[in-house]
């Protein structure tokens, strides 16, 4: 119960990758974190693989001061979510504030969006690669990469090491 007074978010959009949403979803309340899913809006969400997740709240109605980290999972989820304000001003807002920011496979693109990347060592889907160092990043081809609040990962195989750097950057 080491996160037993932490407040985690989980960003949801259409088309999340299923085991980068709720491996951590389950892992942070294993650990005794509270865990809100804020989506663009309160609705459901399908997966790649057609699994639903349903958002607790919406992104403009949750403030940074509220959590104590912000997970965003891959798979073409991403791509939507960079779309609605709220969710990429929740991203940057985090940032500023020194919260942890975790982002895995294609979630680099949500960090790009926010403006977040200039100078900090990252990883993530090879294939976003360019997109993450255009943005200013540094980039490394390894399981975890933790640059101060910012914690990144490649692909669902690493979504261990990838949780574990999210708990011990809360505990």
């Amino acid at each position: 119960m080491r996160l037993r007074d932490r407040r985690v978010g989980i960003l949801v959009e259409t088309l999340y990758q299923d085991q980068e949403l709720w491996y951590p979803y389950y892992r942070m309340m294993e650990e005794g974190a509270e865990v809100v899913v804020v989506g663009p809006r309160v609705d459901t969400f399908t997966s790649k693989y057609g699994y639903p997740a349903k958002a607790d709240a919406a992104a403009g109605d949750v403030a940074a001061e509220d959590l104590d980290a912000l997970i965003i999972p891959g798979g073409y989820a991403p791509d939507h979510m960079r779309r609605h304000k709220a969710m990429v001003d929740l991203v940057a807002e985090m940032d500023r504030q020194g919260k942890v920011v975790a982002a895995i496979c294609h979630a680099g693109w949500m960090l790009a969006s926010a403006g977040i990347l200039e100078g900090r060592t990252v990883t993530g889907f090879f294939a976003i690669r360019d997109d993450m160092v255009n943005a200013g990043a540094r980039w490394v081809d390894r399981e975890v990469a933790v640059d101060r609040n910012l914690i990144t990962s490649r692909q669902p195989s690493d979504l261990p090491a990838f949780c574990r750097a999210v708990i011990e950057a809360l505990t």
